[in-house]
């Protein structure tokens, strides 16, 4: 179980010692089995800090490794998020950065010879 997760998160540039794990009493329905036995895992991931509880099983041995899947995909996630984002930012520099088109020069020129002939209009009022 271990290798398979510590692959998982070495794709993903992170290591397990990164991680806390711990063994909490879960809550809600479930009666005393729930109140006497620490079945419910947290996970949490120190640098992101990203964190994850399973409780959906009786067994902890179960928890954990819906857990750690669970974590692993919430991880996963993230970095394919940010590498989006990344890859967003890069081509919307690339379109502040491009070269104009000669019909959007030519629109431009058009618009700004408007726009001086509209202020050359403009001017103090003449004394007559």
């Amino acid at each position: 179980m271990n290798a398979e997760f510590e692959a998982r998160l070495a794709a993903l540039g992170t290591r397990m010692a990164d991680v806390q794990e711990s063994f909490i009493l879960g809550s809600g329905h479930g009666g005393q089995k729930l109140q006497k036995t620490s079945s419910c895992v947290r996970l949490r991931h120190r640098p992101t800090g990203v964190e994850v509880r399973s409780q959906q099983e009786r067994s902890q041995a179960a928890n954990r490794i819906r857990a750690w899947t669970e974590l692993c995909e919430k991880l996963e996630a993230r970095r394919r998020l940010l590498a989006a984002a990344a890859q967003e930012e890069r081509e919307r520099a690339q379109r502040r950065t491009r070269q104009k088109s000669r019909g959007q020069k030519a629109r431009m020129i058009e618009s700004k010879k408007h726009r001086a002939a509209v202020k050359a209009h403009r001017g103090r009022p003449r004394d007559e």
